[in-house]
């Protein structure tokens, strides 16, 4: 009885703190539709490879957002294209999310991915707004990171599973 306690306990603690406040559904929906390219806050980087980085990185997280592995896939190839040499660690995990189908490993490698371009994106931002997000529930309960042009919570790690499963941790300026 004791053990069942604990599992509903637990069960109504993860329901409750990625609880979407509206159903939505974003099956059979493109990443542009779930987060239109144009929306949230407009980043300028001292760079115009990091700011090429910095979209592709948008892209791949609107595509995890959507489940769309082909989609995160290609993103991957884009952003591993975008990032300079200086980053190999960042191109190795890219060209990782590009050879592989799997969007759970893609998910893992995106938040490697996230820790490794983090720095990049903080020091060449001119201008603008960088969302931290942070979901509790990612990776079996260590959590898990992400950078978002906007302030709305739209989940990579879970996609429509907890939409909006997270919170801001840091808004990032210059």
């Amino acid at each position: 009885m004791k053990k069942i306690g604990i599992i509903l306990t637990a069960f109504i603690t993860i329901t409750l703190s990625c609880k979407d406040k509206k159903e939505s559904n974003t099956e059979n929906k493109t990443a542009s539709e779930v987060q239109p390219a144009g929306a949230g806050a407009d980043a300028s980087f001292s760079s115009t490879s990091t700011g090429a980085a910095y979209l592709a990185y948008q892209e791949l997280r609107k595509a995890l957002v959507v489940s769309d592995a082909a989609a995160a896939q290609k993103a991957a190839d884009r952003l591993s294209q975008a990032l300079e040499d200086e980053q190999s660690e960042a191109v190795s995990i890219t060209t990782s999310m590009a050879a592989t189908s799997d969007l759970e490993e893609i998910r893992n490698l995106f938040s490697v991915l996230t820790a490794s371009l983090d720095p990049l994106f903080r020091e060449a931002l001119a201008e603008g707004e960088i969302y931290q997000q942070f979901c509790p529930m990612a990776f079996e309960g260590k959590g898990g990171y992400w950078l978002s042009d906007k302030e709305e919570i739209r989940n990579p790690y879970y996609g429509d599973k907890m939409l909006t499963c997270g919170k801001v941790t840091e808004v990032i300026t210059q």
